[in-house]
Formats: C-alpha cells, sequence, structure tokens
C-alpha cells in the first residue's frame, strides 16, 4: 500500500503469542485464515474477484510471522498448512500491502482485533489494497494539510456529524437532508482551501474505498454497522490530526448508504472519479448556490459552537508546538538524510504539517540502502519525500547513531559527518577503487 505507510488503528487486543501454547496459537491463526476466506468467498460479487489471497500476520515486538502461502522471506517451518517464520529486519512492519518474491501480501499486525467483524473489516481492507492494482485503482496517499488548519478540521467536524445523523436517519427525507447538509460542509471547506478537493480525493480512493470494501466484506448487521460508524467517527475526532486519516470515515459513510440503494455502485468508478460529484449526483442531491451562508446557517443543527470553541483553542496549542518543531527541524542545526531507495512505516494519527517545510511524524521507521532509521520523538519530511531531517546526534558509533529519540542502524560502507559550513549533520558513502 502506497510507500509502505501504516494507515489503520489502534485496535483492541486479543491475541498474545508469546502466552499460547504452539498448537494453540497455529489453532488460532488457521481460524483468523478460514475467517477471512469465507467472508471474501461470500462477497465476490462486490468487485466481481475474490480478494482473498497471500496474508502474512506479524508479531511487531519478536518479529514471528505467519502466512497462509510459502514465499515470505525468513520462512522456518510449516504446521497444518501454516508457513511461519522471523521476518527480516529490512522490512517494515505495518498494516499493509507488500510486494515480496513475485507476490503481493496484505501485511496484518498482530495481535488481531477481539470483534470478529473488526477483524474480517481489517483483513478485507488490507486485501482490497493488495488487489488494487489489478481492479485498476492507483495507490496515492497525500496528505491533505489543510485538514489541520481551524477552518479544515471544523467543517470536516461539521461533514461528519451530519454523517451519523445520516446513518442514523429514520426516513428518505431525513436521510436526504442530512447527506446534503454533509454535502454542503465540504464543499464549503473546498472553496477555502485550493486544491482540497484533489488531495482529499486522492486518499479517498485509495484509503476510503478500501475502508469501504472492508464495511461490506465485515457482514456486519444494519444495527451493527450504523454502531460501528458512530463509535469510529466519535474516536476519530479524538486523532491530533485528521490530514492522513479522514478518508477512513467519510468514504465509507457514503458507500454504505449508497450500496444500500445500489449493490453496484463501486463498480462505475476509477482513479479519474471525482467522489463528491459522483455522491452528489447518485443521491441526488441538490446543493445550494452559496456554500458559505448556507454552512452556517446549520452549523448548530450538528454541534457546531462546541467545535468551534474546541477547534479555536487547539489553534493556539497548535501554534506554540509548530514553532517548536521549526526551531528543532529548520533553524537550528540538525541531521538530513537523503532517500536512495526508501521503505518507511508510519503512525498516520499523530503527524503535523509544518508550513512548507514538510510534515512532522513523530513516529517513523524507515528502511534505505544506507541502513534503518527508527524515530520515536520526532521527524520532518521533506513535502516531495526525498530527504527526512531530524535532531543532531548525540553519539556516533561505527554501526550506530544516537540522537534524541532516534537510532539509526547503518549499513557497511556509510557514515555520519558534519558539515562545518552551516553544523549540520550528514550521511556520507565510502568511496571504493
Amino acid at each position: 500500500m502506497r510507500k509502505t505507510v501504516l494507515l489503520n488503528f489502534v485496535f483492541f487486543l486479543v491475541l498474545n503469542v508469546s502466552a499460547q501454547d504452539k498448537p494453540a496459537l497455529i489453532d488460532t491463526i488457521s481460524t483468523f485464515f478460514n475467517e477471512i476466506k469465507e467472508a471474501t468467498g461470500n462477497h465476490v460479487t462486490l468487485w466481481n474477484k475474490n480478494l482473498y489471497g497471500p496474508v502474512i500476520f506479524v508479531n511487531p515486538q519478536t518479529r514471528a510471522f505467519f502466512t497462509n502461502e510459502p514465499g515470505m522471506d525468513g520462512t522456518l517451518n510449516t504446521e497444518k498448512n501454516i508457513y511461519s517464520g522471523i521476518l527480516p529486519a529490512n522490512i517494515n512492519i505495518a498494516n499493509t500491502a507488500l510486494n515480496r518474491n513475485d507476490k503481493r501480501w496484505a501485511m496484518i499486525m498482530l495481535p488481531l482485533p477481539k470483534n470478529k467483524e473488526n477483524r474480517i473489516n481489517l483483513l478485507a481492507h488490507e486485501l482490497f489494497h493488495s488487489a488494487q492494482p489489478g481492479l485498476g485503482f492507483s495507490l496515492n496517499n497525500v496528505e491533505s494539510n489543510h485538514l489541520d488548519q481551524k477552518e479544515g478540521r471544523i467543517y470536516l467536524r461539521l461533514e461528519l456529524e451530519a454523517l451519523k445523523s445520516a446513518v442514523q436517519a429514520t426516513s428518505e427525507k431525513e436521510l436526504h437532508q442530512h447527506l446534503t447538509h454533509a454535502l454542503t460542509f465540504r464543499k464549503y471547506r473546498y472553496s477555502i482551501y485550493a486544491g482540497a478537493d484533489s488531495t482529499e480525493n486522492q486518499l479517498e480512493l485509495n484509503e476510503g474505498i478500501a475502508e469501504f470494501t472492508g464495511v461490506i466484506v465485515s457482514g456486519r448487521s444494519k444495527v451493527q454497522t450504523t454502531d460501528y460508524f458512530l463509535k469510529g467517527i466519535n474516536d476519530f475526532f479524538n486523532n491530533p490530526t485528521f490530514v492522513r486519516s479522514f478518508a477512513y470515515y467519510t468514504t465509507p459513510v457514503y458507500g454504505y448508504l449508497l450500496y444500500n440503494k445500489n449493490k453496484d455502485w463501486n463498480k462505475s468508478i476509477t482513479t479519474a472519479t471525482h467522489l463528491t460529484d459522483y455522491f452528489t449526483t447518485a443521491f441526488k442531491i441538490r446543493l445550494p448556490h452559496d456554500f458559505k451562508k448556507s454552512a452556517e446557517k446549520i452549523t448548530d443543527r450538528y454541534n457546531g459552537k462546541v467545535i468551534v470553541q474546541e477547534e479555536t483553542a487547539r489553534e493556539e496549542r497548535t501554534k506554540q508546538l509548530i514553532a517548536s518543531y521549526k526551531k528543532k527541524f529548520v533553524d537550528q542545526p540538525h541531521f538530513e538524510i537523503r532517500f536512495v531507495k526508501m521503505n518507511v512505516s508510519f503512525n498516520p494519527n499523530n503527524i503535523m504539517p509544518l508550513e512548507d517545510k514538510g510534515t512532522v511524524y513523530p513516529n517513523m521507521r524507515i528502511t534505505d540502502v544506507w541502513g534503518i532509521l527508527t524515530v520515536e520523538n520526532g521527524a520532518l519530511m521533506s513535502p516531495n519525500w526525498d530527504k527526512l531531517s531530524i535532531s543532531s546526534p548525540t553519539q556516533i558509533t561505527d554501526k550506530k547513531v544516537y540522537g534524541d529519540g532516534w537510532i539509526l542502524e547503518l549499513t557497511e560502507g556509510y557514515t555520519v559527518e558534519k558539515d562545518e559550513n552551516n553544523s549540520n549533520y550528514k550521511l556520507m558513502k565510502a568511496i571504493t577503487n
């Protein structure tokens, strides 16, 4: 999936790999594989394709893995058609799709969700990403940085509040009204920020459609699906940032409500589809001409006063944090690392755009030709993803370099040197004859 991005949220955990004896563990893993195999088999018509394929479960603490097919690096043994082993250190662990040894794997971190439907939802989401290229969808994960701005956050939250009301609607008239309001908030948000419709649409076609797939394949009842959406949106509001995770909560709701009317709607979309316009037409929504006036008129119906108060307070806190990050990664001496063949995993729920300088990721793991970098206290990714800035090293050895909340494990032939002109640090590769 995209640049091997960590794109799912923290779930309640059920499987403690170290605490189970091996036979019971293998039986549990086998059950998980059988569950998703049955669920995808029951929903072949969703995409006219059975999404079931190579799956790898990985324990992020031990790197122990279990697969339903052979071919993953580090495989040690096989039992009951379950292949297990230790994942090589140069492969990042995330809920993602992974190309390895001529196969496209759906990677899912252990332990899995305790709830069966949530478990199937997660696996189907990642299996969609595995099948995504074959279905004709591009792998895009652009950042909607406007959703870290005050107005962007306000009108996203208002849209989601309207969608919460839509999934609880008891009549077609009520449903239509709430969908009209949701799309009005959305269109006003687009009018405030140039390019917002494009960046949001790209992530919604990627993660939004994947999550819609998970929701349908999960097999939840109407009541269960409504509860799932309500809880998910309420939890989402507590995320530090919305820029990379909003699509998990917008497209699935629109898609599910449309699926109740047209089971084949998703088969008519492509990477060129503008989902906002598509949903507006599909639901027969007539939007107002003056988005600003209309949005302001209906704000109070959706907890608007509280949302504005909370986002105003957040904006003040964010300004202080941005100033701190800018000083740490831009103004004062730092360590700049350029990418050659980068692979990255990260948490999308706590990142922060830093004006035109890029985006700060508090937690990351990056592998490249120069080694493995693990970050636990912030790093600044450049806008075009060609380099990373971290704090200056505090300790440098032949094989490892340490800094404030980060460790770099160097590949042989690479060293870290200080640039005496600006006091920044940089990676150097030994010149061989």
